[in-house]
């Protein structure tokens, strides 16, 4: 089986070819690039900044021990520190517990049979009045659902 290529008829016979091979050249080009990247020196130079110095001893902020509780019963009762209230009256300690020096936490524990929309009312009260230290207690029971 014969194998045969085109090739340019030319009078003369075969031409040499002019073309540079450039594959080389771009071999070596990529080496040196390389090497290039690698020696670049590491910036080491650095910025001065004055950091503020902290005090040798480190004074904590006494721990405030004022805790609410907010509790809703299985029958809708709304309980604040134990003694039922109404909504009023919830959203009148709410207020009288943010105008504190130091905010106490309020620790809400709804029963697990409370009824959604008392609930829902409730937390609506507490997000009203602008508490920021809110904590749900009693939620580990509810792990195995």
């Amino acid at each position: 089986m014969a194998l045969s290529f085109a090739r340019p008829d030319s009078a003369e016979g075969e031409a040499p070819l002019s073309d540079m091979n450039t594959t080389p050249l771009i071999d070596v080009m990529l080496v040196l690039l390389i090497m290039f990247i690698i020696t670049i020196p590491i910036q080491t130079h650095s910025v001065g900044i004055d950091l503020p110095q902290t005090p040798k001893k480190i004074v904590q902020p006494p721990i405030d021990t004022v805790k609410n509780r907010l509790g809703i019963d299985a029958d809708g009762v709304i309980r604040w520190n134990g003694a039922a209230v109404d909504r009023l009256t919830l959203r009148q300690y709410l207020a009288a517990s943010l105008r504190m020096p130091v905010e106490p936490e309020l620790q809400f524990q709804p029963d697990a049979d409370a009824r959604y929309v008392t609930v829902d009312e409730v937390l609506a009260d507490i997000r009203r009045a602008g508490v920021k230290k809110l904590g749900f207690i009693g939620n580990e029971r509810y792990a195995s659902f």
